[in-house]
């Protein structure tokens, strides 16, 4: 049974940081591409980064790049989010998702998804 689940949420003040992890077990880890998804209130879930089975590639949305960054430790079957210089609009519930092989973008192409963590900014 595939299990991502998500760490690292909280509240914090707008310009400061969180790192997200995510545990993933009952998969091949290293086969897969992991994404990070973010559901604001009142909108869809739309991806925020991405990263290939090997880590050497990566895909943010415009709106976190230079901010976040997605990395992976396939020796521990983890993936995490930096994020750095957090916005009140970076408000939402983040998810961590599985897909194999390579990187897409939509959720649909997702198989494998945590419960999500919360993050909260204020201003």
């Amino acid at each position: 049974q595939v299990q991502l689940v998500e760490s690292g949420g909280g509240s914090v003040q707008a310009g400061g940081s969180l790192r997200l992890s995510c545990a993933a077990s009952g998969l091949h880890f290293s086969s897969h591409a992991m994404g990070w998804f973010r559901r604001a209130p009142g909108k869809e879930r739309d991806i925020v980064a991405a990263i290939t089975w090997s880590g050497g590639s990566t895909y943010y949305a415009d709106s976190v790049k230079g901010r976040f960054t997605i990395s992976r430790d396939n020796a521990k079957n983890m993936v995490y989010l930096q994020m750095n210089s957090l916005k009140p609009e970076d408000t939402a519930v983040y998810y961590c998702a599985a897909r194999y092989q390579d990187i897409k973008i939509g959720s649909l192409w997702y198989d494998y998804w945590g419960q999500g963590t919360q993050v909260t900014v204020s201003s």
